[in-house]
């Protein structure tokens, strides 16, 4: 059965009505009561990314994810990304295992080399070993994860000798998903440690992707893992509203912000414009942005072509009024959800 849920980052920019951007600190007050609606309505993963920059409020999802266990009891947890490359395997699997139990076993990490870098200076790493860090640190948060006593020689990360790692995941397999934009080293290197991957799908036309996700389920069975093993997510922007036209006004403003911000520091990036907007909008776009009938039959084609297992609406992008985000949660849960389900229950009989 697929499972559909919420990504997040906690963004801060000016909202269009006062001009002002929301204080972190009100930001993630906000986000619990988000996850705390999402778990109402029936969804099934909240995911909430690390950064490290002004227009984004959260640094540590796993406390957010703490905060969020406590008063929700079925939504999965997890974060979108953690940076690992910039993080102690050791700490992460800590702070999630605390997550875990807190949850009674509703985490799940989701590692990444993250999309921004301001993480490698602030903690003292060399970008120049960005791959190596990321390569070395997963697979020591892979033999801690198997492992209660740890024995581990490190390059880039530390040296232990038969030590033991507490608390224990409440789950006996606790999940470790692989997070990527695409690349295709990537795909190959989460087949070869048969890692469950999500996929960021933010431009371009979404069934481009199907390449990647056939690459890694390849090389993971050639790497002799199960089907049930080699888990597909993707993530899309996205915004829900009653109706399709006031979906598409509303999120043009907080979206534009966000892309304009980031393309400040990327040199490929650039301001968005109305045009390309409504093409990323439109049926070959990859945001999900309307009426819960038209964001549900974008879901479904994109999870039947691309072969998901769990798909993500990030939401929102930018930053919009609180209760316009609470709203495109209800209906996520209450009329999207029902729509794709039993679209798949009743393909599956």
């Amino acid at each position: 059965m697929i499972e559909l849920g919420i990504s997040t980052f906690g963004e801060t920019t000016p909202l269009e009505t006062t001009g002002q951007a929301v204080a972190h600190d009100q930001r993630i007050r906000d986000m619990i009561e988000e996850i705390e609606l999402a778990d109402k309505v029936g969804l099934d993963v909240y995911a909430i990314g690390e950064h490290h920059r002004e227009d984004f409020a959260v640094s540590a999802p796993e406390i957010i994810m703490a905060a969020g266990a406590v008063n929700t009891k079925n939504i999965k947890l997890s974060s979108a990304v953690t940076v690992l490359s910039s993080n102690d395997p050791v700490r992460v699997y800590q702070n999630f295992a605390t997550v875990d139990a807190l949850s009674n076993g509703r985490s799940e990490i989701m590692v990444g080399r993250g999309s921004f870098i301001e993480s490698f200076p602030l903690f003292g790493y060399d970008l120049n070993d960005y791959e190596e860090l990321f390569d070395e640190k997963l697979d020591m948060l892979l033999h801690i994860k198997e492992n209660e006593y740890i024995n581990w020689q490190g390059k880039h990360t530390q040296s232990v000798d038969n030590k033991p790692v507490y608390p224990r995941a409440v789950q006996e397999d606790f999940p470790i998903w692989v997070a990527t934009g695409g690349n295709a080293q990537s795909s190959i290197r989460a087949a070869h440690r048969g890692l469950p991957v999500a996929y960021a799908i933010i431009g371009g036309n979404p069934l481009a992707f199907k390449s990647r996700i056939d690459l890694y389920r390849k090389y993971g069975r050639e790497a002799g893992y199960s089907e049930d093993k080699l888990k597909v997510a993707a993530h899309s922007w996205g915004f829900i509203a009653e109706d399709t036209e006031e979906a598409i006004d509303k999120y043009f403003y907080p979206t534009k912000c966000l892309v304009d911000n980031i393309s400040k520091d990327r040199p490929h990036w650039r301001e968005l414009t109305f045009e390309q907007y409504l093409g990323s909008v439109g049926p070959d776009g990859a945001m999900i942005v309307g009426s819960p009938e038209v964001v549900a039959e974008k879901i479904i084609n994109m999870v039947e072509n691309l072969g998901l297992d769990r798909f993500l609406l990030h939401l929102p992008v930018g930053s919009m009024p609180h209760e316009d985000t609470m709203k495109a949660i209800e209906l996520y849960g209450t009329k999207v959800a029902p729509i794709v389900r039993d679209y798949f229950a009743n393909k599956n009989k």
